[in-house]
């Protein structure tokens, strides 16, 4: 076996965003090889399946000893995806589906974009309770569970990005680097289960999966590292960016138009940010002369 610096490299940016964010993981490492690498589509699934089963458990424990995570929703997402990411390698080879569920995800995630743009100028300012405050909804948090693992057993793509949107609209209290702990943790028997059935069934090659894992790795520890400690609103923006990147790699957006209109979100992020800081500083008060 070989490793490829290029992808080395690749790899561990994707796994700083993971880390950071909880999500990007199949959304960017798998167009990534698959755009720039020229690895065919089912290898890519299955070969970055297999390295997010080693990298998530390594941003999960340090959410874990942070206590950033709620281990009752945890549960009730797995018991819902682990047993249909499953099923989906299954569906994966037995129909053609893959493209469809590609773009309805992008769509999805665009809609989320917008949704917490919307919140973020209407004044929203994150969750405030602790992560082992929230009162969790079962068979919601089942059902999301549920269509999330399928869509990750047919494409690599969902672990991440589609339910971590669907947690931010079940449980708007949570914190940001909450959302991320819990996801980041979840995510761990989600992947090994849909990377068990590649294993099998799919078209796993050690070569690649090798150069995942040696940039993947550190990445994802030091993105963890980052977002356990980061301030909500830096980590719900950096959520927004990676979801609409995400979003447009899933459509098949050119390369050049997904730079400028990442570029263009992040300037209108910062410039965001600032103004919004300004506007909720607090005004110094006024001395009152004595008479």
């Amino acid at each position: 076996m070989s490793a490829d610096p290029a992808l080395i490299g690749g790899s561990f940016l994707v796994a700083i965003v993971v880390g950071l964010t909880g999500m990007g993981g199949g959304a960017l490492m798998t167009p990534m090889m698959m755009l720039f690498f020229n690895v065919p589509p089912l290898a890519a699934v299955s070969s970055d399946l297999v390295a997010s089963a080693v990298m998530k458990p390594v941003g999960g424990v340090v959410h874990l000893r942070t206590g950033t995570v709620n281990l009752r929703l945890v549960a009730w997402l797995c018991a819902g995806s682990v047993p249909a990411a499953f099923c989906g390698v299954f569906l994966a080879r037995a129909f053609a589906v893959t493209d469809a569920v590609k773009y309805a995800l992008g769509v999805a995630l665009l809609l989320a974009v917008a949704g917490m743009a919307v919140k973020t100028w209407l004044g929203g300012r994150g969750g405030t309770s602790s992560a082992h405050e929230i009162v969790v909804r079962p068979i919601p948090t089942l059902l999301v569970g549920t269509v999330g693992g399928l869509v990750v057993g047919v494409s690599s793509v969902g672990s991440g990005s589609l339910i971590i949107v669907a947690l931010l609209v079940l449980y708007p209290a949570l914190k940001a680097n909450q959302l991320v702990g819990t996801d980041l943790v979840q995510a761990v028997p989600l992947v090994v289960s849909a990377a068990l059935g590649h294993l099998l069934f799919g078209d796993f090659q050690a070569d690649l999966t090798l150069s995942l894992l040696i940039g993947s790795i550190p990445g994802v520890y030091l993105g963890a590292r980052i977002s356990s400690r980061a301030p909500g609103g830096l980590i719900r923006a950096m959520l927004a960016i990676v979801l609409l990147a995400s979003a447009l790699k899933l459509l098949d957006v050119d390369n050049t138009l997904t730079v400028c209109a990442l570029a263009a979100a992040t300037v209108v992020t910062v410039v965001g940010w600032r103004l919004r800081g300004r506007a909720e500083a607090p005004r110094p008060r006024e001395t009152v002369g004595t008479r």
